[in-house]
């Protein structure tokens, strides 16, 4: 007793809580419970904190002031008669002892997963943990069979010798199961874990009908690589051995979603175990995959990709009815299919109209490196309780097989403990699991769905395994990982274990060869050996996407709308409620906007913008808009969202105009994001790639910030048809254009966008009016296109009166690729035409006009990509004497359209003109930073534009 209990005083003189620091510390604490403003800031995190410690009763009543206690019962005291009994020595230790058992059952529901058995290469020594140890609380072996209270814990009892609850303690919290829950807020959760945990004691009871599954699914995991590995030798496919226990949880996953009603499940993955999901998960006939390794499958697409990065879907039977089950195509970006999957599934709800997401469930599945080493998890996972992006809870499993790639030591890994330790951000739980134990694998996985269905938060199932073959089947590991490759090479592999385990429970003895007898020969034959997948069965929440195939970009579309449905709309969108104050600022935008509606003065950017969605949504098209700052705009002009000045509670008086265009219109949502552009533009690209009805619209604060998403253009958006035949209709709005703001508040960086343009693969436009952008928006949707739009939108247009449009534009007419010469010029006396796109255009006709030049036509390129080669090939005819040809723009002469516009225009020139550029010269930034050389800067490009050609020319 005095050894261990000196343990226990050594450490509480030497903790800031204790020895010399206690009486400051129980000061501090006193004045916090009277007053939290009054202490220190880092002292009030930490005694916060402990008020959702829960008190040693197990109740979570809040601490209250210790002092006002004591001083009443000093006075007592003084008072003389009433004088309270000290305790007896035995008392007093026995009072200790019931709260030294509270500790120590705390200490495992917090930190017991530090001694689970989790690895199956047991390469590492347990840790030592005083915590955990009964001896740190001053426990002894002659304190084993007294008795204490355990009425707070589930393990049945409400009173337990010590013994026996320490080992149901390691028992629930230090077997092949380690759960991280404790760091959860809401009380509620945490009990429920305990619940869940303590009453069965983290065991799973399987039936033997069960336990012949999980071994059946184990075969045909393991069955699937080794039948690749001898027919395809050396063949990438990245190989799932050693993690097989991952199939037994995705078959476990998906029959008891179906048992609680999911109907669909969108799935997420990397490359690592892809082949095995879609043959044994997904049903994909194997003798399908096999084509793909022999080279004889169907190469139908202009790029296409490797078989690992596929995408496929089925309907697949369940006890509780057909569920849907979607792999989303992903490229090698690990991690980056993580939001588009949330997205899809986002599309999903709401076409179901399912508020809570209990309908449709995401699994993303995760590599234990890039689980913790990239960035768009976090950023996934700070949507996950958002408006505008939630999806009722997210199902991750994490198949850490401890390496990554090359990387396995735990000093080059990660900087936390476990690779799971960034979901602890949105507390979530985590099982981790013991991948040789497919048993707890499935008890896991049980627990994870419930909770996913009972709270619609994230969980995460941490799949603790090991990597057979190396990072790819060309690989040789031992080069880098000589001691663990050795431990995997005694390993006899999971279903090895496993059936042995259930020959000796007397299930069979020849169990396990008979299965993988079986799996093999159906492999011969290209087949399965269970095969669930429906083959007549169609969801009446399928998409039909036969009408936005084998479209062309040159059909047109009748964007115009009718004057009385015009002024219709005007005025709805600018009227408020009674009783609604708006701001002074904005009062004056719905005033001119009524104006504008009336026919009285031009249209502004905002009021086009605004009308086109509003005529979209009363036509049935609905509007999902979203970005940072994009219910106000970035630059005020939109006032989408209008705010009660008078409000008096933060989450009311919020009106939104286009929500309230016609009595059965279809949905306008606007959502100001969180401050991400990967995470949020990949959410939109799925919810794009899931839903053709809907204008989904991603709008960048800049357009200069898009390139922290840069991944999903390059993967997605600009490749994602012509590798996988996905077809997307996603907008994005990216403000571009040269006012003086700076590097990194000019540019969206439109040379990488055409750079990116071929195949017809997208839209490339830069509109500059109003009219334009309204026909733009609404041909989006109308023309049964389906292909990303990239719109360079202004910023000093939106209050440019040259910009604005006049009723009439709005009411006939269409977008216009090109925008003829605006001067009343004869067309035969033109030597010059000045191509161009973008606000350039109106310095440039400020110029002509200061010059009154009369020779010099200029044509506005409003469309980029694909270039309208007949329009602008009509447009130069008109100009037959022209000589010259030049092309300016904002951006220097690297970037911009330069480069790629210069060989459209060469296409189109007649002999003997010639082709010259006029705009800032090479530079390695977008932009300069200060505000007199832009100044210079521009007015030297105007005034090129109009001189004699230098540099390079092109001629014909």
């Amino acid at each position: 007793m005095s050894d261990t209990r000196s343990v226990y005083d050594t450490y509480k003189g030497n903790t800031y809580l204790f020895g010399g620091n206690a009486p400051y510390v129980e000061e501090m604490y006193e004045n916090y419970l009277a007053n939290p403003g009054s202490v220190p800031d880092s002292w009030r995190s930490y005694f916060d904190a402990l008020q959702h410690v829960p008190a040693v009763d197990g109740s979570e009543a809040r601490d209250v002031p210790h002092m006002p206690v004591v001083n009443a019962f000093a006075q007592l005291a003084k008072q003389g008669p009433m004088r309270a009994a000290e305790p007896s020595g035995a008392d007093s230790e026995a009072g200790r002892k019931r709260t030294a058992v509270q500790q120590l059952i705390a200490a495992y529901r917090n930190i017991g997963a530090r001694w689970a058995n989790l690895d199956p290469l047991k390469r590492s020594e347990r840790p030592a943990i005083p915590e955990l140890e009964p001896s740190f609380y001053g426990f002894t072996d002659a304190d084993m069979e007294t008795v204490f209270n355990t009425s707070n814990t589930f393990f049945g009892k409400d009173v337990m010798s010590l013994r026996d609850l320490l080992n149901a303690l390691r028992e629930t919290y230090c077997g092949t199961v380690g759960a991280e829950y404790m760091y959860i807020t809401d009380q509620t959760e945490k009990r429920w874990w305990q619940q869940k945990l303590e009453s069965v004691r983290a065991n799973p009871q399987l039936t033997a009908e069960q336990k012949k599954h999980v071994l059946e699914r184990l075969t045909a995991a393991e069955g699937l690589e080794r039948f690749l590995h001898t027919k395809y030798v050396g063949q990438k496919r990245f190989s799932l051995e050693g993690g097989e226990s991952f199939i037994v949880s995705m078959d476990e996953l998906i029959n008891r979603a179906g048992e609680a009603g999911v109907q669909e499940i969108v799935i997420g993955m990397a490359h690592r175990g892809r082949l095995n999901v879609l043959v044994n998960t997904l049903g994909k006939m194997p003798s399908m995959l096999f084509a793909e390794f022999d080279h004889t499958a169907p190469e139908d697409l202009p790029s296409g990709d490797v078989k690992y990065h596929q995408g496929f879907s089925s309907d697949v039977s369940t006890a509780g009815g057909p569920v849907h089950l979607s792999l989303a195509f992903n490229p090698s970006h690990l991690e980056i299919v993580n939001p588009v999957v949330e997205g899809s599934v986002r599309a999903r709800l709401d076409r179901r109209g399912d508020d809570e997401g209990d309908s449709v469930l995401p699994v993303l599945v995760h590599g234990d490196a890039a689980f913790a080493g990239q960035g768009v998890v976090m950023e996934t996972l700070a949507m996950s309780a958002t408006r505008g992006y939630h999806t009722g809870g997210t199902v991750h499993i994490v198949i850490n097989n401890q390496i990554g790639f090359t990387t396995s030591d735990p000093r080059d890994t990660r900087s936390t403990l476990y690779c799971t330790d960034v979901v602890k951000m949105v507390e979530a739980p985590v099982l981790h699991v013991n991948g040789d134990d497919p048993e707890a694998v499935v008890l896991c996985t049980q627990l994870a769905l419930q909770y996913r269905q009972e709270f619609n938060k994230d969980v995460v199932i941490d799949i603790v395994c090991f990597r057979k073959l190396g990072h790819n089947e060309q690989d040789t590991p031992m080069l880098t990982q000589p001691l663990m490759y050795k431990r995997i090479g005694q390993h006899p592999g999971t279903r090895k274990l496993y059936a042995d385990k259930l020959g000796a429970q007397g299930l069979g003895a020849t169990l396990g060869d008979d299965m993988v007898a079986a799996y093999r020969a159906a492999m011969d034959a290209g087949r399965h050996t269970v095969d669930p997948v429906l083959t007549n069965f169609k969801s009446k929440y399928a998409v039909d996407w036969s009408p936005y195939l084998n479209t062309k970009w040159t059909d047109s579309a009748e964007t115009a709308i009718p004057l009385t449905e015009w002024k219709r709309l005007a005025e709805r969108i600018t009227t408020v409620p009674e009783g609604f104050t708006v701001h002074a600022l904005v009062k004056k935008v719905l005033e001119d906007r009524a104006a504008m509606g009336r026919g009285e003065v031009n249209v502004d950017w905002g009021m086009g913008e605004h009308m086109a969605f509003a005529s979209l949504v009363a036509s049935g098209f609905p509007v999902r808009l979203s970005g940072e700052d994009c219910g106000r705009g970035t630059f005020t002009h939109r006032h989408a969202v209008l705010h009660d000045q008078k409000r008096e509670k933060w989450d009311e008086g919020i009106y939104v105009p286009l929500q309230h265009v016609s009595d059965k219109q279809a949905p306008f949502t606007v959502i100001d994001s969180l401050l991400s552009e990967e995470a949020v533009l990949g959410f939109e690209y799925g919810y794009a790639s899931n839903d053709p009805n809907t204008l989904v619209i991603w709008e960048a604060q800049f357009g200069d910030f898009v390139n922290g998403a840069q991944v999903l253009i390059d993967q997605f958006i600009a490749s994602g048809e012509v590798k996988w035949g996905r077809v997307n209709g996603l907008t994005l709005m990216l403000p571009h254009g040269y006012e003086g703001q700076g590097p990194e508040h000019s540019s969206a960086r439109l040379e990488r966008f055409m750079q990116l343009s071929a195949d017809l693969n997208m839209q490339v436009v830069q509109p500059t009016t109003a009219s334009q952008i309204f026909h733009l928006l609404r041909r989006q949707m109308i023309r049964p296109l389906r292909k990303p739009l990239i719109i360079m939108t202004p910023k000093s247009l939106l209050r440019n009166k040259d910009a604005t449009s006049p009723l009439t534009d709005f009411t006939k007419g269409s977008f216009q690729t090109v925008i003829a010469d605006q001067g009343d010029l004869k067309g035969e006396r033109v030597k010059r035409v000045i191509a161009c796109s973008g606000k350039v255009y109106y310095d440039l006709a400020k110029k002509r006009q200061e010059k009154g030049s009369e020779d010099v036509a200029i044509l506005r390129v409003e469309q980029l990509y694909p270039f309208p080669h007949k329009t602008f090939g009509a447009e130069l005819k008109k100009y037959p004497n022209a000589t010259e040809i030049v092309w300016c723009q904002d951006e220097p002469q690297n970037q911009g359209a330069w480069f790629f516009v210069q060989h459209y225009i060469h296409e189109n020139m007649s002999a003997g003109q010639k082709l010259g550029y006029a705009g800032r010269q090479a530079a390695a930034s977008p932009a300069v930073g200060y505000a007199h050389l832009h100044q210079e800067q521009q007015k030297a490009l105007v005034d090129a534009a109009f001189s004699r050609l230098k540099g390079f020319v092109l001629h014909k």
